[in-house]
């Protein structure tokens, strides 16, 4: 399919996931695509490196499960920071990010789905959360202007993009000099069956649109960031085979964090 159809059948797939009442899972409820039907649990959670604290301090429906790990991980927030959230779903990194750069900082979240962002903003008012704001967008175009954040971090979204070179474009020019990228998603580690790669339900799945980390280096590097680190974490074998049980997902994909800088510019 175009880049037009693929934007399409995720719009669609996670509009639906959003308006379906107790929806969790990236695909439900198709259970053979990837982490289709896996409920938002605490064990869950855990697995993708949450604590129980960051689990527990979210407001009720803002952790649909839809993550393959935990970006403030690896993001070193500060109190005052500015944080753009690529994806940001019903705001679940969101919320917790909020926590970190408390009062003084702001969080902003930008989904392409309109009842995500329904779905997130009713959350951010259930708890009063001031110092959050989502916006309609995609984030290959990004409603935000240059030079205007501290983090930019995402969690398992950048691989449902078709043009991921245009994402890490966007995320540098919003940067600050100095800013921070922070993500975690999903990387091809082995070739996937062509019937893996052609179907639709991996895609939206989280699988099928996954990119080598070597490839990712280079795009991040084409983009002008530095101290880029990209590390794959072997302890998610287990839970991408898990996603579609019988398939060898786990000998072909895994989660990762991606990291990267953008660099101060040099005075003149």
């Amino acid at each position: 399919m175009d880049a037009a159809e693929q934007k399409a059948l995720v719009r669609a797939r996670y509009g639906a996931i959003a308006a379906a009442p107790g929806a969790a899972g990236c695909c439900a409820p198709a259970a053979a695509s990837a982490c289709c039907g896996a409920p938002a649990t605490d064990a869950r959670g855990v697995r993708m490196g949450y604590s129980a604290a960051e689990l527990a301090a979210a407001p009720e429906g803002a952790n649909l499960g839809l993550g393959c790990g935990n970006p403030q991980a690896i993001a070193a927030l500060m109190p005052g920071e500015v944080v753009l959230d690529l994806g940001s779903g019903a705001g679940f990194d969101c919320f917790l990010a909020a926590e970190r750069v408390g009062p003084q900082g702001r969080v902003i979240g930008v989904d392409m789905t309109h009842e995500m962002l329904a779905k997130a903003r009713s959350n951010a008012s259930s708890i009063g959360a001031g110092n959050v704001e989502f916006r309609f967008g995609e984030i290959e175009h990004l409603p935000v202007a240059d030079d205007a954040v501290d983090v930019v971090m995402s969690n398992c979204v950048v691989n449902l993009v078709p043009d991921k070179a245009q994402v890490f474009r966007e995320a540098y020019r919003v940067l600050k000099p100095g800013g921070r990228l922070a993500i975690a998603d999903v990387v091809n580690i082995a070739p996937l069956p062509a019937e893996l790669a052609a179907d639709p339900a991996l895609l939206c799945g989280c699988i099928a649109g996954a990119a080598p980390p070597a490839r990712i280096a280079e795009w991040l590097a084409a983009a002008g960031f530095v101290d880029v680190e990209i590390d794959v974490r072997p302890e998610s074998l287990e839970l991408v085979e898990s996603w579609a049980p019988g398939r060898g997902l786990g000998s072909c994909v895994a989660s990762a964090t991606v990291k990267a800088r953008k660099p101060v510019k040099l005075k003149r």
